[in-house]
């Protein structure tokens, strides 16, 4: 019989931070918010809240999606980097910290020259990779002889519910998608059920600690994905978002969507982890009949 943790998320209320509280409680996990304000009351307050919890995620993080101006640079890097060093100190000074502590990064820690599974050292040295170098940096200073880690470097994820997906079916729908600049950089993704599924076994049926790349095993470019949204979604997409045009709106935060890695799942694929979504097909489909019974 399965034990009942407790269970602290830290960025409850994103997208993934809600579908991973959902699946936990139908699980029969008792879950503990951390919130901003519980992030600057000190270490004191966070390890009162984290008092008893077997396990600790942390999913904090502003989006990236947004005009990189200074100060958004900035909320960018300290949301991640600070509330992961906080976390951190937290738990090393306890008593008994939870056992396990997952923490995100992402795949934009790597160039986009190679290929990349998790032992690749092949890694950029744009802002976005040195905010997930930082961020992993933080969370490797928990007391490994006392807790374990694990660190899912995430590719986009995939869910009508929010994010990316969310803002690009409608243009697609009207016939007005397209690739992006060039459409040749690759399109590290995965569907958010994926996401949760690995979290949550993480906790659950704890697999062994280190870098896990959380993407689907499908390498697909921006082109790629075009023609299979426009394909499940019955729509042409001839149309091209110029790259000066990604500029003009993002500035420098136009590399989110201009550029790309190729990743590969390889320590999941190993431990046997089965995903529910391996192709673009199965998750585009399976999003849009999910809107129609809403």
């Amino acid at each position: 019989m399965q034990k009942t943790l407790r269970v602290a998320i830290c960025g409850i209320s994103g997208m993934i931070g809600t579908a991973v509280e959902q699946a936990l409680l139908a699980q029969g996990h008792a879950v503990t918010g951390i919130g901003r304000s519980d992030l600057k009351a000190g270490k004191a307050h966070l390890q009162e809240k984290l008092k008893g919890c077997d396990a600790l995620i942390n999913l904090a993080g502003a989006s990236i999606l947004t005009r990189w101006t200074p100060s958004a640079k900035e909320r960018i890097y300290n949301s991640r980097i600070t509330s992961t060093r906080s976390l951190v100190e937290a738990i090393n000074g306890m008593e008994a910290p939870p056992a396990d502590f997952i923490s995100t990064s992402a795949v934009g820690i790597y160039d986009q020259i190679n290929v990349h599974d998790e032992f690749s050292l092949n890694y950029s040295n744009d802002f976005l990779a040195r905010v997930c170098r930082d961020w992993e940096k933080e969370a490797l200073r928990v007391d490994a002889q006392r807790v374990r880690l694990s660190i899912f470097r995430l590719g986009l994820v995939l869910s009508a519910r929010g994010g990316a997906l969310k803002q690009m079916l409608l243009p697609f729908k009207l016939g007005l998608g397209g690739r992006i600049a060039s459409g040749r950089q690759f399109f590290p993704w995965v569907h958010l059920n994926d996401v949760v599924e690995a979290i949550v076994g993480g906790v659950s049926i704890p697999r062994a600690s280190g870098v896990y790349n959380l993407v689907a095993p499908e390498i697909l470019t921006n082109c790629s994905f075009t023609r299979k949204m426009a394909k499940v979604l019955k729509r042409p997409a001839f149309l091209m978002v110029p790259e000066w045009a990604l500029k003009l709106i993002f500035g420098e935060g136009a590399s989110v969507l201009s550029t790309g890695q190729q990743v590969i799942p390889q320590r999941l694929l190993a431990d046997g982890f089965a995903f529910r979504f391996p192709g673009l097909d199965q998750a585009l489909e399976f999003e849009l009949q999910t809107r129609k019974e809403k």
